[in-house]
């Protein structure tokens, strides 16, 4: 079946950098879109990163040039390498990918940015 799995997740302080992983199996990983969301506490849940099938890469404009969202299909991974972390980006982590209109999640990772 289809499993999405985060790590990397921890206390940073601002200014620090912190890399996530998703392990992906259950499917044909290069073929699939990924995505990174991050949900803060009180708050919706809110898109940060998606990467294509190609490659193609989108971030959300709060994490634009601090945040890298990359994928090596030979280890059907994603990561996302966070820089400059601030005190905003605390929250739970999730991955994602959606397969014939069903979305699949990870059970999320918590990053806490706080001196």
């Amino acid at each position: 079946q289809v499993r999405v799995v985060e790590s990397g997740g921890g206390l940073v302080q601002p200014g620090g950098s912190l890399t996530l992983s998703c392990a992906a199996s259950g499917f044909t990983f290069s073929r699939y879109a990924m995505s990174w969301h991050r949900q803060a506490l009180g708050k919706e849940r809110e898109l940060v990163a998606q990467i294509t099938a190609s490659s193609t890469t989108n971030y959300a404009g709060s994490v634009k040039s601090r945040f890298t969202i990359s994928r090596d299909n030979a280890k059907n991974t994603v990561y996302l390498q966070m820089n400059s972390l601030k005190p905003e980006d605390t929250a739970v982590y999730y991955c994602k990918t959606k397969i014939n209109w069903s979305d699949y999640w990870g059970q999320g990772t918590q990053v806490t940015v706080s001196s």
